[in-house]
């Protein structure tokens, strides 16, 4: 069978929790005599052996995982999973599972794992009753504490009835507690027993329990549960580096407590993820959904929070142009507002085109059209990203805003000749922040995401065209630097970045021609003479200097 649709590796789960590979083979799904039903079949791709002969029982809850992933249980704890080379395998045998047990395969679950004799168990026990018995929480119990949690990460009903006992009498505040007395003891076994303990309940993936831990009173001792990690000889130091390395700035003062507590906590939760949890294995992942909601949910509501206090918002753009404020101050600012806009990438469409509008009535591009013409690198470099998430969301605002600029002011410090100037005198020897730019002006001008009712002609009046001339651009002669005075002398206006890009189409060049009258050929040609010098300029000292 040379389908690579087929072709699977097939694991087990051994009783250290750990996925065994026994092997790459091909499945298939047919009718086994012996075994009375379909089944899935795995032979070796080597020699052709049996890897795994399964009957589809119509009681096995199965999982689908990440579209190349199916999961299930058979007797005895025996953990079985297929993993697929190519997602078109997985869906054809899923189907085939759902079409045996006459589910809809749209669903990633087929049923609740739960066996009859539980199912009926639990048909004869009271509702209260349904609570997992937790061992009393002392030091004397860890380990007991440890195997029941670990134990329930795969089936799914108990993870829920664990979670459910977890949550009544504080037992996960006592065991919290237990830690500290573990540590002031210096009890490693038993803070070896309390990181399984805690990174299990994290594995049980319930927001009511992440509320608890994540709690001020809580996060810290969770922090360092995690930090006696049984694999490593020494524990780390996270908490030392969120209590005293990492340090949080206002760059303006947040007098909003609850904004305040909001931005530490999600801060500390995204470190738990990125840094201190090992990096989830395939069968895991999905083990820690709500914890990637929890943090998603957190970041819109900072967002949310910070849009609706005008006064904080309105000082940071003050600050951010006025020619008082110090460089230093006006790299934070600057790098706030670009972090800003990162967390808005959270929000839904109509939300964020909410926050996208607010900070337009607040006077992010003219206040983009002062930073991005500043001598600080870093400051032009953030300014820049935040002017590519304002495009990226909405060209037609940024349009809109450099047709009324052209129109109402006689000044040639207009935004859209600020990015003609930072693309030309680009100092970066690999062009990246040229480039960059060039793809900006790309969709600025791409008639594609243009409104029908956009008056190009009409609107794209450019300084310096004025009776039918265009406006001068400096000698194209390879320049002595990238940023020589000449370069910063450029005063051309309107829409450049076409030819630089070559994806300006008919239409629009017939309307470019019209704006610009007479002599307009000259414009472009040497916007993109200008360009090619400086690459030409570029290639031949980096020649020079191997």
């Amino acid at each position: 069978m040379s389908d690579t649709r087929r072709r699977v590796k097939v694991y087990t789960l051994n009783e250290d929790r750990q996925w065994d590979d026994r092997g790459t083979g091909h499945v298939s799904s047919t009718f086994v005599e012996r075994l009375k039903g379909i089944s899935l079949l795995v032979r070796a791709e080597s020699d052709g052996s049996l890897l795994l002969e399964s009957k589809i029982s119509p009681n096995t809850a199965y999982q689908k995982q990440q579209d190349t992933l199916i999961v299930w249980s058979e007797a005895d704890n025996y953990d079985l999973a297929l993993s697929f080379q190519e997602k078109a395998g997985c869906d054809e045998i899923w189907e085939k599972i759902c079409q045996v047990q006459g589910k809809d395969p749209a669903l990633d679950i087929t049923q609740d794992p739960i066996d009859e004799s539980e199912e009926e168990r639990f048909e004869e026990i009271p509702e209260t009753s349904h609570l997992v018995e937790l061992p009393p929480c002392e030091l004397s119990h860890l380990e007991e504490i440890a195997d029941l949690v670990t134990s329930v990460l795969s089936s799914p009903i108990r993870r829920e009835k664990l979670a459910l006992a977890l949550m009544g009498e504080d037992y996960l505040k006592k065991l919290l507690g237990l830690f500290r007395v573990c540590e002031d003891l210096d009890n490693r076994e038993g803070l070896h027993h309390l990181y399984e303990i805690v990174r299990g309940v994290l594995f049980l993936n319930k927001a009511a329990l992440f509320e608890v831990m994540f709690s001020d009173d809580c996060i810290m001792d969770v922090v360092g549960c995690l930090e006696y990690d049984p694999a490593l000889v020494q524990p780390k130091r996270h908490r030392e580096f969120l209590t005293k390395t990492a340090k949080f700035k206002e760059v303006i003062p947040i007098t909003d407590s609850e904004l305040r507590q909001k931005i530490h906590q999600t801060y500390r939760v995204q470190y738990i993820q990125d840094i201190i949890l090992p990096t989830p294995s395939v069968f895991e992942e999905n083990f820690l959904s709500t914890l990637n909601s929890f943090i998603f949910f957190n970041k819109v509501e900072i967002v949310s929070m910070l849009q609706e206090d005008e006064k904080f918002l309105t000082e940071v753009f003050a600050q951010l142009t006025d020619e008082g404020t110090d460089e230093s101050k006006r790299r934070e600012l600057v790098n706030f507002v670009k972090e800003f806009c990162a967390f808005s990438q959270t929000l839904q469409p109509q939300n964020r085109d909410a926050f996208f509008k607010t900070l337009a009535n607040l006077g992010i591009l003219p206040a983009l059209e002062i930073v991005m013409g500043m001598d600080d690198l870093q400051v032009r470099a953030a300014a820049t990203d935040i002017f590519s998430y304002l495009v990226e969301f909405s060209p037609s605002m940024v349009r809109e805003f450099v047709m009324q600029e052209l129109q109402q002011t006689d000044d040639d410090v207009l935004l859209i000749n600020v990015v003609i100037k930072q693309m030309i005198c680009d100092s970066d020897p690999e062009l990246g922040g040229a480039v960059q730019l060039m793809g900006l002006l790309r969709t600025l001008i791409d008639p594609e995401n243009m409104l029908a009712s956009t008056n190009v002609s009409a609107s794209y009046v450019p300084h310096g065209a004025n009776n039918g001339k265009a406006a001068a651009l400096p000698p194209t002669s390879p320049p002595a630097t990238p940023n020589n005075s000449s370069a910063s002398s450029v005063k051309t206006v309107a829409l450049p970045a076409s030819p630089v890009v070559k994806v300006m189409n008919t239409h629009l060049k017939n309307d470019l021609s019209t704006v610009l009258g007479r002599g307009s050929e000259c414009v472009f040609p040497q916007i993109v003479s200008r360009f090619s010098d400086i690459l030409a300029w570029n290639r031949q000292k980096k020649f020079d200097n191997r």
